[in-house]
Order: C-alpha cells, then structure tokens, then sequence
C-alpha cells in the first residue's frame, strides 16, 4: 500500500541502459536487506534505448519527464514519489545504492536533509577517474567554500547529487531550477528556509556508461551555479558592493572638500565628481538590493526580511523627498550667488562644491522614491480569485437569476 512506502529512491535517467539495471538492484537489495519499505522511481528524460524497459523489468515504476534537464528529471520524479523519505542519485553507477540504507538511518534520527560528501574534508573519497581534474580540486571545493561563507550551510560537497530528504522539506522548497544547478538550489533553499542538515561521507566509482559521456558541462553548469548564488544572495551581489561603493565615495568627499595634497597632486572637484559617481553607483545597488530581497520574498524564494518588512513606502518616499530638498538647497545657494553676481562669471571650483553634491543628492532622493513606489508594488500580495469569488456562490447567483 502507497502509505506503508517509507522511502522512494528517485533516479533521473537519459540514456543509461548500460548502468540503470545495476543502480535499481543495488537500490532494491538493500533496502530489502534492511528491512526498508521502499519503491524506485526512475524519472525518464526522453530516452530512446532501453532504459524504461530494463527499470521496469526489475520493478522500478517509471516517469515521463518532457521538459528537458537534470532538474526538470528529478523534480518529476520526486512530485510522483510516495515516501516519505526521498533518496536522489544518478542512475550512471557513480553513486553506490547499497548506502541507501546508511541515508535512511540518518533522516529517522529527525534532519530534514541529509547530503552525501565525496571529497576529503567531509570524510568522503573520490576513486580515481571517477571525477575531473578541474572538478575534484577547484570546482566543487570552490562552489562548497561560497555556500559556506555566503549562506552559512555546513555542507562540505554541495554539488554532490545522491542525498535523503523529507518529502516534506521539498514540497516546502518551491525548487524551480530545470538544470544541474537544481541540486545546489536545494541546499541553498534548505538553508535559507531554516532546514536542519547533516552529511555522511560516501565514495564516488567512475560512472559505468559506455554509451556517452557524462551530461555535466563543466563551464556552463559552474557558471549557471554561480548564477543561482548571486539570485539568492542580494546582500553579496548588491548590498556589499553598495556599500563598498559608497564607502569610497564619502572617502572622496573627506579628501576633496577640504583639497587634500597626496604626493603632490590636489584633490578637487574632479576628485568630487568621482565620489558622487561612485556614491550613486553605491545608492543604486543598496535599493536593488533592497527591492530583490522583497521579490524574492514575495516569490517564496527566500524568507521574508523583517527589516524591510517595517519599512513602508511612505518611509522611503519621506526620505527621498530629505534628500532632494537637501540638493535642491545647495544648487539654490549657487544660483542665489550668480543672482548676486547679475550671472556674470562664476568661481567653478567653489560653485561645483556646491552643486555635484547638490545634483547626487537630488538623484538619491529621485531613485529613492521611486524605488519606494516599486517596493510597494512588490509588496502587494496576490488574491485567489476564487476566494474572492467563491463557486458556490457563483452558482447561488446562476439560480436565482441573478
């Protein structure tokens, strides 16, 4: 019966006829050996050998997946799932079945998400030729080390693609990625979303696919990868560079307004003109830092921030209308002092120390406001016409002719 399945071991496949039937009996015999509930799901890629064939034969129950991906292949397999454990591995041989039993033990113990770790640093090994040069000591350390220090996840192998999860933990997730970068999504989601994790190590054998090669593009799913970090970290791709940013302006300005000599060199207006570039440059990551917090929130991609949650678009509109009225002042005082004048001629390097922080303060508060306005747009929640508009009422209306 479906609710007796404690565990479904999911398996994407394209094309792995020479590997799948081996994968499903290691899957099949130990879970048998452990006393384990448990079905196979393959979730079929759009293969043309036999593959369906060879799963089904030893009892595996298969899944059409059209939309093409690694992703796409899983996300299938797992909606079709009945257990309420999921353990994910590639059907190629790389990843040994006969450790299922070791994941299932882990998630009873109460983890929402267990991985498995093939390099060194979490315990685990790599047997020669089972993983490429460029993989095994620059990329997948690489990628782990950003997920550690951007999301704070204590996962050693991040890209690792045979891990246990609760069936729960998934439908929680909202997982959108169609592609390799799928099962890093997964862990970043987990984190973000406050799942508990842990790791066990396990080997990686060299896949035993004779067919073709593996489906991994080094380049492009590292880079496709590194893409989804900076979707799911505003503070790295934004807010920091930001800041960073407009540290460096308000450096210019310390140094300028007074016009420091550096070796000999005076810093003057031109040095003002660069800090307010820089400064704007800032001003401008911090808000689309601040407006895909609040889409990503509103998406489910990430929790809600209670930061930006207090702040209303009358704050942020009350600030922008601040600065501009700052600028405006001090492009005011420049224009009274060419009044004095009967504008005549000007002294240009006392004027523009008035009118470049004039002209960044007026588009602060510009940027500001309008940023304010989309936010609110952001924050609009969408209704459920039904809920709105109930069926049942609807109908009551029809009859009585209405």
């Amino acid at each position: 019966m479906d609710d007796d399945i404690e565990v479904s071991v999911v398996m994407p496949c394209l094309n792995e006829a020479d590997t799948v039937g081996v994968c499903i009996e290691k899957a099949v015999r130990s879970m048998n050996e452990a006393g384990i509930c448990g079905e196979i799901v393959l979730a079929d890629n759009g293969s043309t050998d036999r593959s369906k064939q060879i799963a089904e034969s030893l009892g595996a129950r298969t899944v059409d997946v059209a939309e093409p991906g690694y992703g796409a292949a899983l996300m299938g397999g797992i909606e079709a799932s009945k257990g309420k454990f999921v353990i994910m591995g590639d059907a190629d041989d790389s990843y040994d079945f006969l450790e299922v039993p070791h994941f299932v033990e882990k998630l009873r113990e109460g983890p929402d998400l267990v991985q498995g770790c093939r390099l060194p640093r979490g315990g685990g090994c790599v047997m020669p030729g089972a993983m490429p040069f460029l993989h095994r000591w620059f990329g997948n350390p690489a990628l782990s080390w950003l997920v550690r220090r951007m999301f704070r996840i204590p996962i050693n192998d991040v890209y690792c693609g045979m891990r246990g999860f609760r069936r729960q933990l998934y439908d929680r997730l909202d997982l959108r990625s169609p592609g390799m970068e799928f099962a890093t999504e997964m862990i970043i989601k987990s984190g973000l979303h406050g799942a508990t994790m842990d790791q066990i190590p396990i080997t990686l054998h060299p896949d035993g696919r004779k067919q073709h090669g593996p489906h991994l593009r080094t380049f492009r799913d590292g880079w496709r990868t590194l893409r989804l970090f900076l979707v799911f970290s505003p503070k790295w791709t934004f807010f920091r560079p930001g800041l960073f940013l407009i540290l460096i302006a308000l450096l210019g300005y310390a140094l300028a307004l007074p016009r420091v000599e550096i070796f000999g060199a005076e810093l003057d207006v031109h040095t003002l003109l660069v800090a307010s570039l820089l400064g704007l440059l800032g001003w401008q990551c911090i808000l689309l830092a601040s407006l895909a917090r609040i889409f990503a929130a509103r998406e489910g991609m990430m929790p809600p921030s209670e930061r930006l949650e207090k702040i209303t678009v009358e704050h942020g509109i009350v600030f922008g209308l601040i600065m501009s009225a700052v600028g405006s002042l001090l492009i005011a005082v420049v224009i009274f002092h060419w009044w004095q004048v009967d504008f005549g001629s000007l002294v240009y390097p006392d004027t523009m120390r008035f009118v470049i922080p004039g002209v960044m303060f007026v588009a602060v508060g510009f940027q500001t406001a309008m940023a304010a306005l989309m936010a609110g747009v952001l924050k609009m929640h969408r209704h459920d016409p039904s809920q709105r508009f109930p069926i049942s009422n609807i109908e009551s209306a029809h009859e009585s002719g209405a």
